[in-house]
């Protein structure tokens, strides 16, 4: 494993309201594809300064060039059907502090014809992103079965007769991304994967297991899959991320890592397991010892939802309670998930998120061995 950074923040950064409005701008027409481009470049320039500014040893655009940090596939590739920004966003979402909301899944959305690539997913984001500095980067990807969420058992069929055939074109089209990232010089990149705690819950289990696959399938399989994509990226390190929903300062499920830890933890072959830890949503941190010794766990102990800006002497207790169950060596520390993991964002100040971060890397200073 060559990454052993003690810190690192997940993936998206808030995006500047510039760069909001140029999106809009380009979508109605009014705003060039370069000047579109002139925007993103200047937000990930800046996004990039402030992270060394902070002193974080990992560095991304913060998904700055995203509508979603799951967006990219149907960016990249066509087939799809009623894709807008809800194709990402659908759900019951959760919150004492903002409220709930329910967001419909579009009624069309559908993978409707066999996959064809017109670009790369993230190969342009990484070469701008090599540009603007010479620290360790990061490239995020999503998990290939989190996109079974564009899969119809009723729409998708004449493409692709069954889930399978469409996560076999899915996995292609990553294991290919992967491949030209480490050939661009990446060595570092993450797969996102919060479907796999949603399977703790009634309601999102029966979602997934309408698209053909059973539990025990997408605890075995979907980690296969996963793991394709992996070994096609090696020698990079990789970062698996897991959390329970995060969209607009809301969550989806509950429930801590219990059921899912022995296949997950155990089975995918990732270097480093960044995992949701930021309140009692996510259990105890007994399922630690279930993670394997060749892995490093990456605490998410800080919340992207809301401005509060967690005492450093909380983190402290928290790193102290986990490493009773998992050496120090073997601790990092993050965010809970992205700040912005959609093109709105949470309901958090760019302030607070820059005081986050700070935060976590006095921690892992502080808290953590060298």
């Amino acid at each position: 494993m060559s990454v052993d950074a003690r810190v690192e923040h997940v993936g998206s950064l808030l995006r500047p309201q510039y760069l909001r409005d140029a999106r809009e701008a380009y979508a109605q027409g009014v705003l060039s594809p370069a000047g579109f481009k002139a925007a993103e470049d200047r937000a990930v320039r800046e996004i990039v300064a402030m992270q060394e500014e902070l002193g974080l040893p990992v560095v991304n655009d913060g998904e700055m060039r995203r509508e979603s940090f799951q967006g990219e596939l149907t960016a990249a590739c066509d087939g799809f059907t009623g894709v807008d920004v809800n194709a990402w966003l659908w759900g019951e979402w959760h919150s004492a502090e903002v409220g709930d909301v329910t967001i419909a899944r579009p009624s069309e959305l559908a993978v409707i014809a066999p996959l064809r690539k017109r670009r790369n997913l993230a190969a342009e984001e990484f070469t701008f992103l090599r540009s603007c500095t010479s620290r360790q980067t990061k490239v995020t990807l999503p998990s290939p079965s989190l996109f079974a969420n564009l899969w119809s058992p009723q729409r998708s069929v004449a493409a692709y007769p069954t889930l399978d055939a469409f996560m076999a074109d899915v996995v292609q089209v990553l294991r290919d991304e992967v491949a030209e990232l480490v050939r661009l010089g990446c060595t570092y990149i993450q797969l996102d994967a919060p479907h796999y705690p949603l399977l703790i819950d009634p309601a999102w289990r029966a979602f997934y297991t309408e698209r053909g696959w059973s539990l025990e399938r997408w605890l075995g399989y979907g980690i296969e899959l996963d793991n394709a994509v992996i070994d096609a990226g090696r020698p990079a390190t990789f970062g698996f991320h897991l959390c329970r929903g995060n969209q607009l300062s809301r969550w989806l499920v509950t429930g801590g890592y219990d059921a899912i830890a022995a296949p997950v933890f155990g089975g995918i072959h990732a270097d480093r397991l960044l995992l949701e830890y930021d309140d009692e949503r996510s259990g105890t941190f007994d399922p630690l010892r279930l993670v394997p010794a060749d892995k490093l766990v990456v605490l998410g102990l800080v919340t992207t939802k809301t401005s509060q800006i967690e005492p450093l002497e909380h983190i402290e207790a928290r790193l102290s309670e986990a490493m009773s169950l998992i050496d120090a060596e073997r601790i990092a520390l993050s965010p809970q998930c992205g700040f912005a993991t959609s093109v709105a964002g949470n309901a958090i100040t760019p302030e607070a998120e820059r005081a986050k971060l700070a935060l976590l890397v006095r921690a892992a200073r502080d808290f953590l061995p060298a």
